[in-house]
């Protein structure tokens, strides 16, 4: 039983930065009045939100925030179970999510996921659907039962009996079934393995004893070419060793031939810049009849003279850049012939490595040939050639059996799975209660003057028959009817609950529920059965105040003080 206690919140949608507190256990029934917009329906949201971490309503959790104040959101709500005192605190802006059970915070080191899942599975021991078919129903965003899907309404009952356990059992089992194939698969590789080296041992003994002579002639034989191929092999590294010998380079004259690369290059570019200047000027006399320094006129003797002193010099220059170019295309032939004799030496070095790993490697086997050879020489099959035989034949009778064993386990995994689906015991769980269901349903439907036959068969399709035995569905109805339907389910959903002690709780919260659907009639017959309720705390949420006020124990007001939700 989850007895809720008190809920307060603050800067907490329109309300500001003073808590509000509403104590949940004060009253059996408790009208919740006030206009449009005073904060009537923030508790759906508050308790929603506290234990779920989601709002009641169709919004984000941004929206939650208080848009004035912009932080500082919290929610507490406090509440007995199974005779400890529970109290959830979640905020927003900070970021808050604490447990306490009794004056003890529960540890925080796992992730807010699994910290979530404990307090739904191990302390309330319902989840937000439930909570929202069992415990509020609201005319807004409230998606009734009858409107959910099969899988959806499937879980439902399925948290409300209290049978959720065998989808667990049935999903850990179903981790279990493929942990088991891949043993199975591991299992039947290993034996098979193992029973190919049994057969090869036993091919062995046997060639040995018949076929002694023609095996030690094969082992010499594949011995001598071994050894053959281990020379030939040898004399490819000797090659390789004396080419690298006569490709052999003197790095000082590749820094030779590099330096004086450098320096030709240099001289080159020192020549081009002679020459450009040279050119430069025989433009100047070409192009300038007085000096710009001095403003004294040049005679035509005197820019002949440079013109043609200039000439010759650019004419020497030419030819000093084209020996120099000669000389450096001579440079770099002799430089890319070094870097080509070094090249082929590492391409040498790793081929002369490969050659000799695979000397190391014929020797290797050569040594396990000639060791064979030597025990065929010496006569019969060795007694560790049994005894190796004689383990091998063990190792797969032991293989066979886990193997056995393992199917065996997948045999009972299976049935145990059968059992655990939907179709399975949780099947005959849901038929035993569909009667007293279907009774509570009827019963509650026929205490709001709806006179039908109303079933719900282990599928949780519906089936709904007149008194003149028409036959309807739920979306057959108006409006009033439906709300009738819906409240009778909950109900019973809370009778049932109440019965295993599941998601049994003193708190029902019903949002406008008058306001919309329901008559006069249909209001005063729901009242009977609220009366009719022991140990519960119902709270109506209404426009209705008029109508409702003097048929509630306890009223709370909210208005709209400049801009901020309160307790009037």
């Amino acid at each position: 039983m989850i007895t809720f206690r008190n809920v307060k919140w603050k800067n907490f949608l329109s309300t500001g930065n003073q808590f509000t507190q509403i104590q949940l256990d004060y009253a059996p029934t408790t009208l919740i009045i006030g206009e449009n917009g005073a904060g009537k329906s923030t508790i759906l949201d508050a308790l929603c939100f506290v234990l779920f971490n989601k709002p009641f309503r169709n919004i984000s959790k941004s929206q939650l925030v208080n848009s004035v104040n912009g932080n500082g959101t919290i929610v507490e709500v406090e509440f007995n179970v199974n005779n400890k005192d529970v109290k959830v605190v979640r905020g927003i802006k900070p970021n808050k999510f604490e447990v306490w059970i009794g004056d003890t915070m529960i540890n925080q080191d796992a992730n807010a996921r699994d910290y979530q899942k404990h307090l739904e599975q191990q302390i309330l021991g319902l989840n937000y659907r439930s909570f929202t078919q069992v415990v509020i129903l609201g005319s807004s965003t409230f998606v009734p039962f009858m409107q959910l899907s099969t899988k959806a309404r499937r879980e439902v009952v399925e948290d409300i009996l209290d049978i959720k356990i065998f989808s667990l059992m049935n999903f850990l089992l179903k981790n279990k079934n493929k942990s088991l194939l891949e043993d199975i698969r591991d299992a039947q590789y290993n034996y098979d393995l193992t029973k190919e080296k049994v057969n090869l041992q036993e091919k062995f003994i046997e060639e040995v004893v018949n076929n002694k002579s023609s095996l030690i002639a094969e082992s010499q034989q594949k011995l001598w070419d071994n050894r053959s191929t281990i020379d030939y092999r040898k004399d490819d590294v000797k090659a390789l060793e004396i080419d690298n010998e006569n490709l052999s380079f003197d790095a000082e004259e590749r820094l030779k031939v590099e330096q004086k690369l450098k320096k030709l290059t240099q001289t080159e570019a020192a020549l081009q810049n002679r020459k450009s200047e040279h050119d430069r000027q025989i433009q100047f006399f070409q192009n300038n009849d007085e000096c710009p320094s001095c403003e004294q006129p040049i005679t035509e003797s005197t820019k002949q003279t440079q013109i043609e002193s200039r000439t010759t010099k650019i004419r020497e220059i030419e030819n000093g850049i084209a020996d120099l170019q000669r000389m450096e295309s001579e440079e770099q032939d002799r430089l890319q012939s070094i870097l080509t004799d070094l090249e082929t030496i590492r391409k040498n070095d790793v081929e002369k490595a490969k050659i000799l790993s695979s000397i190391a490697e014929l020797e290797k086997f050569n040594a396990t040939l000639t060791e064979e050879i030597r025990q065929l020489e010496s006569g019969d099959v060795t007694k560790t050639d049994y005894e190796k035989l004689d383990n091998l034949k063990k190792m797969c009778d032991n293989l066979e059996s886990s193997k056995l064993k393992l199917k065996e386990d997948m045999i009972y995994f299976d049935v145990a799975r059968n059992l655990l689906q939907d179709t399975g015991i949780k099947t005959k769980i849901i038929k035993q209660y569909l009667p007293i269901m279907n009774k509570l349903i009827n019963g509650y439907l026929s205490s709001m003057d709806f006179f039908v036959n109303f079933n719900i068969d282990e599928n949780f399709n519906e089936t709904i028959k007149s008194r003149f035995r028409d036959v309807f569905s739920y979306a057959n109805f108006s409006e009033g009817e439906k709300m009738r339907i819906d409240l009778a389910l909950l109900f019973t959903w809370r009778a049932v609950a109440k019965m295993k002690n599941s998601t049994n709780t003193n708190l029902l919260i019903l949002d406008e529920i008058f306001d919309s659907s329901l008559d006069a009639t249909g209001t005063d017959d729901f009242l009977k059965i609220l009366n009719t309720f022991d140990k519960e705390n119902v709270f109506i949420i209404s426009h209705k105040q008029d109508m409702l006020i003097d048929k509630f124990r306890s009223v709370i007001k909210f208005e709209k003080v400049k801009n901020f939700s309160k307790v009037a």
